[in-house]
C-alpha cells in the first residue's frame, strides 16, 4: 500500500479534486490540512524547492507535484500499481 500525503487548504479546488479521486480509488491518504498553519504550508514548500501552490503531494516520501500530476499518474495506469 502506498503511504500518501496531501497537503491542502478546504477552499482549494483542486485539493478537492485530488481527494476525491483518492477517495475514488479507494487509496488511503493522510489529509494536512494548511489553512490555519502558515508555516508548516511554507515549510512543505520550501521543502519542495518553493513549490507556491496547494495541493502538495507525496507518494512513498517523494513530492510529486499538485493535482495535475496525480491526475497524469492515474492516466498513466501508475497511481495503482
Amino acid at each position: 500500500m502506498k503511504d500518501i500525503k496531501l497537503y491542502t487548504t478546504r477552499y482549494c479546488g483542486f485539493c478537492n479534486r485530488a481527494k476525491m479521486l483518492l477517495s475514488q480509488l479507494n487509496l488511503e491518504y493522510t489529509d494536512h490540512s494548511v489553512d490555519n498553519d502558515p508555516d508548516l504550508r511554507q515549510e512543505i514548500s520550501d521543502s519542495v524547492g518553493g513549490f507556491p501552490t496547494v495541493p502538495m503531494i507525496f507518494i512513498d516520501g517523494q513530492f510529486i507535484g499538485g493535482y495535475t500530476e496525480l491526475a497524469n499518474l492515474h492516466r498513466e495506469g501508475k497511481l495503482t500499481k
